[in-house]
């Protein structure tokens, strides 16, 4: 057996099992803009849409971006959306009144959580659970640990729980009893009563949503589903109604964390799957274009407007895990795409802290005044400002800009704000505030990388984003990484992965057992009882699909150990020997250490499926009339760039580049939605698809 997982099982399954799935928009809405990418197979044509984001109701934007791109939404055969209503939501703490019913004793489960502190190395900080004690109702039942029923339910008590929870004006309803994952009986029960008393279907039972044995992560992750199931639900019946008024005929289908997505008829049932859809949008158009592009290992790079996101693709699939924890406190134990963020992004302030020392972000200006190049009255030095100032932006290329804001009042704000406590000129200052952020991002990409007992120097750096590709070759730089993949459209790129994304179905189950006293054959049917599932909830999706493929692995662990390591395997027919043997080589690639003497325990059993859809030309997100025959003629100008020192600079439009470019740094290059900086040294040529490979050279 190997560690790879990229020999998984591949059913084969009839094209014409779904609705013909040609002519597919994808649009993903973000905090700044909702954007749109709509692929026409049958013309072989793809239209671009970036709208402002309407955050009071995200559906105006949707709709705003299909109106822009001159959408036929009768012809249109699919919509696959990425939202933020849920990420959003657990993110402000906007949530629902949310009720929760749990077993005597165990009210606080959410507020004690697991003995850690907010802030490692203080002793202040502060934690709110997502459900208020008030809201948090005990009722006599109690199972043993291996599921034989200890105290009856009693259902009095529920029925009286219930009915207060309603009297609270609680919308949401969460069930979450002590051992659940290992007998069900009571939490199923207990939602029976529920729903003979709940007003609407806002019920969430623990144990159907995450199936392991710890309680904590358990009950916070069902809390945040129930928390923000009602919100979801609201929003994707809204969209539903309005693009069915204006004549769409179809399924709407949803993004999910995992980076597969699921109709729009059933997503709020596990509304905690949609949490981070749009990072994980964007992972899996990074995937499928890297695969295409002959560069299966990737690590991804994604600057916005207030932070950035970082993912790991190995053999041109994204690390998933199902140990996500959003923010302090706040674990979401669904498989997800594995995404960090790191507080850094265009919008992040630069200033000078009471020790001297120069500090760039978390603090972001955001979009509203935003940096000062945007004419809105923002006043702190940015890092989008920093890019201006020294010549890697073109000030009359700027989207969202409200009015003009001259480069010398910019230079007059970074002298005065950094440059004279630094003893730097502006340019200089703007320089520094570089060099911090590039720092800060590349230890953002270490921890998806070096942490995991990856080396750097093994990937591509996949860089996207509105600002990704202003600094994707100075992280590089700085982790060993040896070249840089810029996509056609780094802006929009989360709405593409909505266009590529495959459905896709997780499934974890708890068994929590030393090796030596497993039953294999418990494990085997297990694996063929998740993949059985799967397969049935891919059936029922209106969307056509090529190919059907398991991914199966397991968690982990040497016995007394608290962390969990996931373990792929090539077949769902291992033998005790293969789990001990595969799980001390994923041991050691990890944390180069042997452990022989001890022994290991299967926690949980992972299977995950994947309906493959059809492949898209990735080659006509540019227009390929517009492409000039030399790449002279697709130069725009000139004008002086500040790398370790001002350097005059060639400037390319490169909606215009030939597909065989190949440009020598430095250089600059500019499209719609973003800003390719090619350092001094280094060299860049362009694929089939209209990749920009930039291949590092000597150092800047």
């Amino acid at each position: 057996m190997s560690l790879s997982a990229s020999t998984a099982p591949v059913s084969s399954i009839s094209t014409n099992e779904g609705v013909e799935t040609s002519n597919v928009a994808g649009i993903d809405v973000g905090g700044t803009f909702t954007d749109l990418v709509l692929y026409d197979a049958r013309s072989k044509t793809v239209r671009l849409a970036k709208t402002p984001t309407t955050l009071d109701n995200q559906a105006h934007g949707v709709l705003n971006a299909l109106e822009q791109a001159e959408t036929d939404l009768g012809t249109l055969d699919l919509i696959v959306h990425g939202t933020t209503t849920t990420t959003n939501a657990v993110l402000e703490r906007t949530l629902c009144k949310t009720g929760l019913i749990t077993t005597a004793g165990f009210r606080d489960v959410l507020e004690l959580g697991r003995r850690t502190r907010p802030k490692p190395y203080g002793m202040k900080g502060s934690f709110r659970p997502v459900i208020p004690r008030d809201l948090r109702l005990e009722v006599p039942e109690r199972l043993y640990a291996d599921g034989a029923v200890h105290t009856a339910l009693d259902e009095e008590a529920l029925r009286s729980a219930l009915h207060q929870l309603k009297d609270m004006g609680c919308e949401a309803l969460v069930i979450h009893f002590l051992h659940s994952y290992a007998n069900p009986v009571h939490e199923l029960r207990a939602g029976e009563i529920a729903a003979e008393i709940w007003p609407n279907g806002n019920i969430t039972l623990g144990h159907s949503l995450l199936s392991e044995s710890r309680e904590f992560e358990r009950g916070v992750t069902a809390a945040i589903n129930a928390s923000v199931q009602p919100l979801l639900r609201r929003y994707v019946e809204r969209l539903a109604d309005q693009l069915a008024g204006k004549g769409y005929r179809h399924d709407v289908l949803v993004m999910n964390g995992n980076g597969g997505m699921v109709s729009a008829r059933r997503v709020a049932i596990e509304a905690a799957k949609t949490v981070m859809s749009g990072p994980a949008s964007g992972v899996m158009a990074a995937a499928y274009t890297g695969r295409r592009a002959g560069i299966p290992n990737l690590l991804t790079y994604d600057m916005g407007g207030t932070s950035t996101d970082v993912a790991l693709i190995r053999n041109a699939e994204p690390a998933v895990s199902n140990e996500i924890e959003i923010e302090y406190a706040m674990p979401i134990h669904v498989p997800m795409v594995d995404v960090r963020t790191v507080g850094a992004g265009g919008g992040s302030i630069a200033r000078m802290t009471e020790a001297g020392l120069l500090q760039v972000g978390p603090e972001s200006a955001g979009s509203t005044p935003g940096p000062i190049c945007y004419g809105r009255g923002g006043k702190e030095p940015t890092i989008s400002d920093a890019n201006l100032l020294l010549g890697r932006m073109n000030p009359e290329k700027l989207n969202s800009v409200s009015s003009t804001v001259s480069l010398a009042d910019i230079e007059a704000i970074f002298l005065d704000k950094l440059g004279r406590a630094l003893g730097l000129t502006a340019h200089e200052a703007a320089a520094a505030v570089l060099r911090i952020a590039n720092t800060r991002m590349a230890d953002a990409v270490r921890m998806v990388s070096v942490s995991l007992g990856e080396d750097p120097r093994d990937y591509a750096l996949f860089a996207f984003g509105g600002a990704g590709p202003l600094h994707a070759t100075a992280i590089a730089r700085e982790l060993g990484v040896p070249r840089v993949l810029v996509p056609s459209r780094p802006g929009i790129t989360n709405a593409l992965g909505c266009v590529v994304a495959d459905l896709r179905h997780d499934f974890v189950r708890t068994v929590n057992k030393p090796l030596a006293e497993l039953d294999i054959d418990m494990v085997h049917a297990l694996f063929d009882e998740q993949a059985t599932e799967g397969k049935g909830l891919i059936s029922k999706e209106k969307v056509e699909i090529e190919e059907l493929r398991e991914i199966y692995s397991v968690d982990m662990q040497f016995i007394g150990q608290t962390h969990l390591l996931r373990v792929p395997l090539d077949n769902p027919r291992p033998t005790l020997e293969d789990l001990q043997s595969l799980f001390e080589k994923a041991y050691f690639h990890r944390f180069h250490v042997e452990l022989p003497e001890i022994k290991a325990s299967l926690v949980n059993v992972n299977c995950s499926v994947i309906g493959r859809r059809s492949e898209i030309d990735l080659s006509l997100l540019i227009d390929p009339d517009g492409r000039k025959e030399t790449l002279e003629e697709a130069k725009t100008g000139q004008r002086q760039v500040w790398f370790d020192g001002p350097m005059e600079t060639p400037v390319y439009w490169r909606d215009h580049l030939p597909i065989s470019a190949e440009i020598h740094g430095p250089a600059i290059v500019e499209q719609m939605d973003t800003t390719i900086v090619i350092d001094p040294g280094d060299k860049a040529v362009q694929d089939a698809d209209g990749n920009i490979i930039i291949e590092l050279g000597a150092s800047a």
